[in-house]
């Protein structure tokens, strides 16, 4: 073996022994138990408010995703059933009783429920899936779950990979959050928040201070800034405390300011897993004396069992390097992933090419019209066919600034026509829409026949260019 290959062997020994070291599992036992009870009320949210019929009753077309058209809803009483399961799945996650079968059935049912209809897409729906994927792949039951106490095998501590890949996964989610708020809009003439903020005088606390003119620039850039930051803070010990309660207090501002319902808490809990491992022992002996015996000492044995080399790093044999190979595989996506918005040049936020799955939080106000307009075999007028036929008002909203969503209605309108007509049938769109309080512009070339389009990665030729004026300044609600 040459001296370059000995080095290299080197290296990937000390990365697998550190990835591997022994930690307390505390932080990752306080965050299996946010998850779950976060998961439970997500569920009964979902139930209480009659959301369920809502987006999956109701609706008489769904959007799919690209790949996964595949995808259909069940039947109203299948759908209630599998919130209902989603809700006891997330106290079992939280109890870690029978802890690998509940995270797995979650992150199954969890994901299959989002991809149902695109028009339900959000960011923090997507970051459950990939927290319940990570997570589905550590044995969190057995260390303080009920897992551990009714069936032995209980663990005093857990490979330090367990917490890089939780933090690198919310890490990512905050970074490109504020990387996607690096844009004129943002950051030269504060919009969307500008006509956001000027709404929100009624908000509890604070709603008085957003109205002054200054506010939305000042608190764009605040948010532009805290974004892409807040993860390297959270990282530093000296800095993580501090950072730790300005988090708290923005979630709690964009709670009090916006309707964007459980992702203050969702990220909230995400970020405790910079907290050192050990984190909950620590709170326990501060502030909780009554519970710091029995908390100190379990973590003093698990620290005893960490110092004594307990868990030794597993051996480097091929099965274990490969699968090691795939999660950072996995890792990369994440990381390399959002950047694909890029390839397609223009306006991500307007031509949508790579805008999902990029966390892309709340840096848009889009309004659109959509008309389509069909030409049958026989007939020389057009038909006006408007989207409200086959979708629900929330349907509707969400389609009309999204050109692919615009596509696949068009496709359905197609089929449906060349059922009644035969083939030739063609349809074209009258879309406009307005980025960010700009003036209405067409989204969609109206000469193209869409039946004809497919969908796809390549870039778009049917999506016209965004309009190149600044959007419209706006203060307490009027423009100006």
């Amino acid at each position: 073996m040459g001296e370059a290959a000995r080095e290299h062997s080197g290296r990937l020994a000390r990365l697998w022994e550190a990835a591997h070291a022994p930690v307390s599992p505390g932080s990752l036992v306080a965050f299996r138990v946010l998850f779950g009870l976060l998961a439970f009320v997500g569920a009964v949210r979902f139930l209480a408010n009659g959301w369920v019929e809502r987006f999956f009753e109701r609706p008489r077309f769904f959007f799919h995703y690209w790949g996964f058209e595949w995808v259909e809803v069940l039947s109203p009483a299948a759908m209630q059933a599998a919130f209902v399961a989603l809700a006891v799945l997330g106290l079992m996650i939280a109890a870690g009783l029978f802890y690998r079968v509940a995270i797995v059935a979650y992150f199954l049912l969890f994901t299959y429920v989002e991809l149902i209809d695109v028009t339900n897409y959000l960011n923090h729906y997507y970051l459950v899936s990939l927290l319940a994927f990570w997570m589905a792949l550590m044995p969190l039951g057995r260390v303080r779950g009920l897992d551990g106490r009714l069936f032995g095998g209980a663990r005093r501590t857990l490979p330090r990979w367990m917490v890089w890949a939780l933090r690198l996964q919310v890490g990512v989610v905050y970074f490109y959050a504020g990387l996607a708020k690096l844009t004129g809009d943002w950051l030269l003439h504060a919009q969307p928040l500008g006509i956001w903020l000027g709404s929100r005088g009624e908000a509890p606390l604070i709603g008085a201070l957003v109205q002054h003119e200054w506010a939305p620039l000042v608190m764009s850039w605040a948010g532009f800034l805290y974004d892409t930051t807040i993860p390297f803070w959270l990282s530093w010990r000296r800095t993580r405390g501090p950072a730790y309660g300005l988090l708290l207090v923005f979630h709690l501002c964009t709670h009090l300011l916006f309707t964007i319902g459980m992702f203050p808490l969702i990220m909230s809990a995400a970020a405790t897993v910079f907290f050192a491992p050990d984190w909950p022992r620590r709170f326990a002996k501060r502030f909780m004396k009554r519970f710091h015996e029995r908390a100190s000492k379990g973590d003093a044995e698990g620290a005893a069992a960490a110092g004594a080399g307990s868990r030794r790093a597993p051996a480097m044999s091929p099965a274990r390097l490969a699968l090691a190979g795939g999660l950072v595989l996995v890792a990369a996506v994440q990381v390399l992933a959002p950047l694909r918005a890029h390839a397609y040049g223009g306006d991500v936020l307007w031509h949508e090419q790579g805008m999902r799955w990029s966390w892309r939080v709340m840096c848009r106000e889009k309004d659109g019209s959509v008309l389509y307009r069909v030409r049958v075999p026989g007939r020389r007028r057009e038909l006006r066919v408007p989207p409200s036929r086959y979708l629900t008002p929330h349907q509707e909203r969400e389609m009309s600034g999204q050109p692919d969503l615009i596509l696949q209605l068009a496709h359905h309108i197609r089929d449906e026509y060349v059922v009644r007509h035969g083939e030739g049938v063609e349809v074209r769109v009258d879309a406009l829409a307005s980025l960010n309080g700009r003036p209405m512009a067409r989204l969609i070339d109206p000469e193209v026949d869409l039946a004809t389009v497919e969908d796809g990665l390549a870039p778009a030729e049917w999506i016209l260019p965004g309009p190149d004026e600044a959007p419209v300044r706006w203060a307490h609600g009027e423009s100006r």
